[in-house]
């Protein structure tokens, strides 16, 4: 039993979300400081606010803050477009790089009596045993 545990935490897919999730909550600690050092001061200059926090209404005396889910949303687009011009991006230009193989050269022929498969290196049919051009 504890080498089939050790196989599992050996496995690259455990491995791959360890380190996904630790890059993970570094990334977040980079984006809480660029939306609260970069996004917010821009807010407060140009809305006069440096957050959403204070906006919410009363409703039968409870308070509703509205202005809480904004400043959510507005982390949650921040980081959104974040991950996806500085990460999914450029991954995705690397990845279509990667990609552009050579084609590969067939290796099957058609013979031109029985019209049949044969390698692309063969003399003769293997269907019909006619003379095939090299």
């Amino acid at each position: 039993m504890l080498a089939e545990f050790k196989q599992f935490l050996l496995r690259g897919n455990v491995v791959d979300l360890a380190v996904g999730v630790i890059i993970g909550v570094a990334f977040g600690g980079v984006v809480t400081a660029l939306v609260e050092g970069v996004f917010t001061p821009l807010i407060a200059a140009v809305v006069g606010q440096p957050d959403f926090s204070s906006i919410g209404f009363d409703l039968n005396e409870s308070r509703i803050e509205v202005g809480l889910l904004l400043n959510a949303l507005f982390a949650f687009l921040v980081v959104a477009a974040v991950v996806f011009f500085f990460i999914v991006t450029p991954v995705n230009r690397m990845t279509a790089r990667a990609r552009t193989e050579a084609p590969v050269e067939p290796t099957l022929k058609k013979c031109p009596e029985c019209l049949m498969d044969v390698p692309r290196a063969a003399k003769r049919c293997g269907h019909c045993t006619s003379p095939l051009a090299a």
